[in-house]
C-alpha cells in the first residue's frame, strides 16, 4: 500500500476529477422547472422530450430483440455468447427468465398496436407501463449506465467506504459505501440506487446480504416523486411534514429490516461464491480520511484508457434495458392487470384493518386496500386515498405507500432484472414488514400533525 504522499499527480487528478464529476451528475441537487433534482435526471428529461412517441416503438423495439436473442441463444448457442462472457451472461439466462421475455415481448406489441383484450393494453394496465414508466427508465438508464464508471471506477466508493462505515455499520451493517446508493435514490430515482448496488455486488463489493438490502431498503424514493404523491392526495401544504415523516419512518424500518429475516438470512458471501471480508477495515496508523484518500486513488490509477470506460457504461446500459426492461413490461403490466380487475389486493388487505382501527386511523376498510396495491404501483394507493375523506387518513396512505418501497412497475422489477439476489416471493414479505414496521411510526406522527 503506498503512502498517499507518494502518488503521482497524474493519479491524484483521476481520482478527483471524475469523482467531481460524478457527485454533479448523480448526487448534486439543482432546481429545474421549480423542481429539485439531479443533472442526470435533466439530461434524462431533455432526452424524453426529445424523442416523445418514438420511445414506446424503441422500447418494443429492444424488449422484442431481446426476447428472440434470449430463445436463440438457449436453442442454438451461437459462438458470440461463448466467447463474449459479458453477452452469455446477458441473453444465457434460465427457462424461467427466457419465457418472462417471450411474455413481455408479447405484451409489449399487444400494448403498442392495441391488439387483444383491452384489459392488457388499456390506460391503466399496459399502456401506464410502455407509455408512461418505460419511456423514463430508457432516458435515465441511457445516462445513469453509461456515466455510472464515473462513481464506480475512480475512488469515490473507497474514499467513502472508509469515511462512513463507521456509521452504516453499526446502525444497518453495511459497508460505508451503500450511502452513496441511498444518496442517488433520494436526490435522483431508486431504479439509479438500484442499479448502482446490482453493480457493486456484480464486481465483488457487496455480500448477497448487504446488496438485498441496499437494494430493499435503501432504493429510496426521491424528493420529487415524493412531492407527486402528497399532492395527489391533496395535501401538498404539508409537504415538510410528510417528508420529516417518511423520513423518520424510513430510518426506523433501515435499522430493524436488515436483522430480521428474511434479509437477516442472506449469506454474507459475495458474487463469486467468496466468503465476506473486512475490505472497509481501516488498518494501525489511518485515519479514516487518510485510509479512503489512499484507496481511493489506488483505485483511480488502475484506469488506463478512455476506451475501457465507455465500454464499461455501454455494457450497463445494454444490461438495463435488455435485463430490466422486459421484467418491468412483463411484471408491471399484470400486476396493474390484478389490481385495476380484481379483488386481490381488496382480500389481501382486509388482515390490516383490525390494526388500521387499533391505530385509530378513520375509514379504515378503505385504507386497507391501499396498503397491499402498492406492491404492483407505487402511485395507486395515492389514486385510491383521492377519495377518502379523512386528511389523517390520505396522509398516512400516501407516507406509507412511500416507505414500502418495493413495488412491481418499478423499483421492484428493476431489482428481479437486476442481479441483486431477491426473489419475488422474498419481495413480497419485504412489502409487508415494511408495512407493519413502518404504519405504527407514520400513524403515530401523523395523530401528532393532525391533533
Amino acid at each position: 500500500m503506498k503512502n498517499h504522499s507518494s502518488f503521482r499527480t497524474a493519479d491524484k487528478l483521476k481520482f478527483i476529477i471524475p469523482s467531481i464529476i460524478g457527485i454533479l451528475l448523480f448526487m448534486f441537487p439543482v432546481m429545474y422547472n421549480d423542481e429539485l433534482t439531479i443533472p442526470i435526471a435533466i439530461l434524462a428529461g431533455l432526452l424524453g422530450d426529445l424523442l416523445g412517441s418514438s420511445i414506446p416503438y424503441i422500447m418494443t423495439a429492444v424488449i422484442t430483440i431481446t426476447a428472440i436473442a434470449t430463445v436463440v441463444t438457449k436453442l442454438a448457442k451461437p459462438a458470440f455468447t461463448k466467447n463474449q462472457g459479458f453477452f452469455n451472461t446477458l441473453l444465457n439466462v434460465s427457462i424461467f427468465w427466457t419465457v418472462v421475455r417471450v411474455l413481455a415481448m408479447v405484451l409489449a406489441i399487444m400494448t403498442l398496436f392495441e391488439l387483444g383484450p383491452e384489459v392488457v393494453w388499456s390506460d391503466v394496465t399496459g399502456s401506464v407501463i410502455l407509455y408512461d414508466l418505460l419511456p423514463v427508465l430508457f432516458t435515465v438508464f441511457l445516462f445513469a449506465g453509461l456515466f455510472l464508471p464515473l462513481l464506480l471506477n475512480f475512488g469515490l466508493l473507497e474514499l467513502f467506504g472508509a469515511l462512513l462505515t463507521r456509521i452504516m455499520r453499526p446502525l444497518f451493517k453495511l459497508p460505508g459505501r451503500s450511502s452513496i446508493d441511498a444518496l442517488a435514490s433520494w436526490l435522483g430515482d431508486g431504479t439509479i440506487g438500484v442499479l448502482l448496488t446490482s453493480k457493486q455486488y456484480e464486481e465483488g463489493y457487496y455480500t448477497k446480504r448487504e446488496a438485498a438490502v441496499i437494494a430493499t431498503t435503501f432504493s429510496i424514493v426521491s424528493i420529487t416523486f415524493s412531492l407527486v404523491v402528497i399532492t395527489q392526495v391533496k395535501l401538498g401544504s404539508m409537504f415538510i411534514p410528510f417528508y420529516i415523516t417518511i423520513g423518520v419512518a424510513g430510518l426506523v424500518a433501515a435499522i430493524i429490516m436488515p436483522r430480521i429475516p428474511p434479509l437477516s438470512r442472506k449469506a454474507d458471501t459475495y458474487y463469486n461464491g467468496d466468503e465476506q471480508d473486512e475490505k472497509e477495515l481501516i488498518p494501525a496508523g489511518y485515519s479514516p480520511l487518510k485510509w479512503g484518500y489512499t484507496q481511493a486513488v489506488e483505485r483511480a490509477a488502475k484506469n488506463k484508457s478512455a476506451g475501457k470506460f465507455f465500454r464499461d457504461g455501454g455494457r450497463n446500459v445494454l444490461d438495463m434495458w435488455m435485463g430490466v426492461a422486459p421484467i418491468v413490461m412483463a411484471f408491471g403490466t399484470i400486476a396493474l392487470i390484478l389490481a385495476e380487475n380484481t379483488d386481490l389486493f381488496v382480500y389481501l388487505g382486509m388482515p390490516f384493518i383490525p390494526l388500521l382501527e387499533l391505530l385509530q386511523i378513520p375509514e379504515a376498510a378503505k385504507a386497507s386496500e391501499s396498503l397491499i396495491v402498492g406492491f404492483a404501483d407505487m402511485f395507486l394507493p395515492a389514486l385510491l386515498a383521492s377519495d377518502i375523506q379523512s386528511e389523517l387518513t390520505r396522509f398516512v396512505v400516501a407516507a406509507v405507500s412511500v416507505t414500502q418501497l418495493i413495488y412491481l412497475s418499478e423499483v421492484g422489477g428493476v431489482i428481479l432484472g437486476s442481479k441483486v439476489p431477491v426473489s419475488l416471493w422474498e419481495m413480497f414479505v419485504i412489502y409487508i414488514l415494511r408495512t407493519l414496521i413502518t404504519l405504527p411510526v407514520i400513524a403515530l406522527m401523523a395523530h401528532v400533525f393532525f391533533f
